[in-house]
C-alpha cells in the first residue's frame, strides 16, 4: 500500500507549483516533509525528476525559497524534489546538541550505531522517496521517477555525489555546489561518520566520493558537474575540492567538470547564481539538449 501523503502548502511559481508534503516514513520511523516543484509541463504528462539534497542545518524549504531554480525547471519541464536532511521529532538524547550532527545533519548515510539507528537518510533518498513518487496519487500520473538526476549543496553535495556514484543506473547526471568532497578526512565527516557508523574507517569509504571514484568500475558513468567558490570559508578545511580533482584524475572518470568560481562563498547567493546552469545540465542529460526535444532555455 502506498504511503498516505498530506499536502501542507502550495505556492504558484513560474507557471507551476511548489507543493510541500508530509508523510510517515517507515525507513526513518517519523513524519517527514519534502517539497516538489511541478513545472507547467506536469499538467499534461510525466516529467523527469531532479532531486536536491540540502546541507547542514537545512530542511526541504531552503532550496525551494532561495535558489530560484524553478525558473529553469519550468522552462525545461523538470520537476524539483527537495527532501529534508534528517529524521525529526524522535527525541534521541543529544540529537540537537550541535548543528553539524543529529537533527538537520543526516549526512545521507545509513547509521549502524544503535543510538542513531533511525538516521538512514541514504535509504530514504535512494529507495523510500522515489518509491513514494512512483506510487502515491499526487505524483504517479505526472512524475517519471525512473528518469532522475541528483544534485545538492555542501553536506548535500556530498550526498548527491555518493548517491549518484553508488547508483549510476538510477541517475542520469550528478552535480554539486561546494560539496564535502572527502568526508573521511575532514572534521565534519569524521564527526558524522564516527557517530553514525562507528570507528571502522573502512566502513566510511562507501560514503566518500573520492573513495567511490577511485573504486568506480561500472560501464555507466553519469556526467558530473561541481562548482565551488574560491571565497568559501570552508574551502580548505571542510570541502577539499582538490581531493575530488585528484580522485577524478586518478580514476579516469569522465565526463566530470570541476569548476572554481572566483569570489563566491558558501551561501545561497552562490547557489542561485549557478542554479540555472545546473538545472540545464541535468535537463540536457534527462531530456536531451534544447532543440532536440529537451525543452527550451
Amino acid at each position: 500500500m502506498a504511503s498516505v501523503v498530506e499536502e501542507i502548502s502550495a505556492n504558484r511559481h513560474h507557471g507551476g507549483f511548489n507543493r510541500r508534503y508530509k508523510h510517515r516514513s517507515s525507513v526513518l520511523g517519523c513524519d517527514m516533509t519534502f517539497t516538489v516543484y511541478f513545472p507547467p509541463a506536469a499538467d499534461s504528462g510525466k516529467v523527469p525528476v531532479l532531486y536536491y539534497l540540502s546541507g547542514l542545518t537545512c530542511n526541504d524549504e531552503n532550496f525551494v525559497q532561495k535558489s530560484g531554480a524553478q525558473r529553469a525547471a519550468a522552462a525545461r519541464g523538470v520537476a524539483l524534489v527537495a527532501p529534508d536532511t534528517s529524521p525529526r521529532g524522535l527525541g534521541v538524547e543529544g540529537e540537537a546538541d550541535s548543528w553539524d550532527f543529529g537533527v538537520g545533519a543526516g549526512f545521507y548515510v545509513n547509521a549502524t550505531q544503535e543510538k542513531w539507528r533511525a538516521w538512514r537518510m541514504y535509504d530514504y533518498v535512494v529507495e523510500e522517496l522515489p518509491s513514494l513518487l512512483r506510487t502515491a496519487a499526487p505524483f504517479a500520473a505526472c512524475l517519471d521517477a525512473d528518469r532522475a538526476s541528483v544534485f545538492g549543496h555542501s553536506m548535500g553535495g556530498h550526498g548527491a555525489l555518493v548517491v549518484g556514484l553508488r547508483n549510476p543506473q538510477a541517475y542520469h547526471s550528478i552535480s554539486a555546489f561546494a560539496p564535502v568532497c572527502n568526508p573521511c578526512n575532514v572534521p565534519w565527516g569524521i564527526k558524522a561518520f564516527t557517530g553514525y557508523l562507528g570507528e571502522d574507517r573502512e566502513a566510511w569509504k562507501q560514503y566518500d566520493a573520492c573513495e567511490l571514484l577511485r573504486a568506480f568500475s561500472g560501464p555507466v558513468r553519469p556526467p558530473i558537474l561541481v562548482d565551488t567558490g574560491s571565497a568559501d570559508k570552508f574551502l580548505e578545511v571542510q570541502l577539499q575540492p582538490g581531493a575530488l580533482e585528484a580522485a577524478v584524475k586518478d580514476s579516469g572518470y569522465g565526463p566530470a567538470k570541476l569548476r572554481m568560481q572566483d569570489g563566491y562563498d558558501h551561501s545561497y547567493f552562490f547557489i542561485s547564481t549557478f542554479a540555472d546552469e545546473h538545472v540545464n545540465f541535468h535537463a540536457d542529460a534527462l531530456l536531451g539538449p534544447p532543440g532536440a526535444g529537451g525543452g527550451k532555455q
